[in-house]
């Protein structure tokens, strides 16, 4: 009996973990210190516990409270962990960590992951954004920077000259950002150079204080101010 009640304990002990996720961490831009925080949450998440602080998972790794906080950090950064909510039985509302943008990134048919070179650079642009607005990004400013990369699909340099067009006109907020990357979009501005051209043309436009006649036939769309409604 007591053979069969180790076993048991042995077995109970156990947890499902994903092949490809070992397999395929490195080309998710992931590091071992990160790999190791995604296996603790699962593990958490195990024993009944979806939503750990910092301070209870740290405890399992090598490192500060502060050291998982920026693990975490970086987790959602990558667009690897989200944080949502649901109701209990009792309409109380609870947060969790889901790892369903990593599943999708591992097992959705045909996607291809990023190279170490665009990880590094969809990375960079985080901190980048850190420290132009010179604090830590909030859930919803990374989730609003991830959505950038994966649904509009823009790259990370067009990103970055968004961010700096919205600094050199002290508009230093994501909606502003935001505009200035949708009319881009609308106006098929797809690289640097192009960006910058138009850039250049509506801060002179600004600075020269010239106004463009809506009979004009000159595309007057590039000396939009983004931060007005439409």
């Amino acid at each position: 009996m007591s053979n069969y009640q180790q076993y048991q304990d042995i077995l109970n002990d156990q947890m499902t973990l994903s092949k490809k996720l070992l397999m395929n961490y490195q080309s998710l831009g992931l590091t071992d210190s990160e790999l190791i925080t995604i296996l603790q949450i699962q593990r958490f998440y195990y024993d009944g516990n979806p939503f750990p602080t910092p301070a209870e998972i740290s405890k399992y790794l090598t490192g500060t409270d502060q050291d998982c906080s920026r693990l975490l950090q970086s987790l959602i950064k990558k667009n690897i962990l989200v944080i949502e909510q649901k109701r209990n039985e009792d309409g109380i509302l609870n947060e969790y960590y889901s790892f369903e943008p990593l599943w999708e990134k591992l097992y959705t048919a045909g996607e291809e992951f990023p190279s170490t070179t665009e990880a590094a650079s969809q990375e960079n642009l985080f901190v980048l954004f850190e420290q132009e607005f010179g604090r830590l990004l909030s859930p919803f400013e990374i989730e609003t920077i991830n959505i950038w990369l994966d649904q509009d699909e823009q790259p990370p340099s067009l990103i970055k000259a968004a961010l700096r067009e919205a600094v050199l006109m002290g508009k230093l907020n994501f909606k502003y950002i935001d505009r200035i990357l949708r009319e881009w979009k609308k106006k098929g501005i797809r690289s640097v150079d192009q960006a910058r051209q138009a850039g250049k043309q509506f801060r002179g436009q600004q600075k020269s204080g010239e106004t463009v006649s809506q009979s004009s036939k000159k595309d007057i769309s590039l000396y939009y101010n983004w931060l007005e409604e439409e």
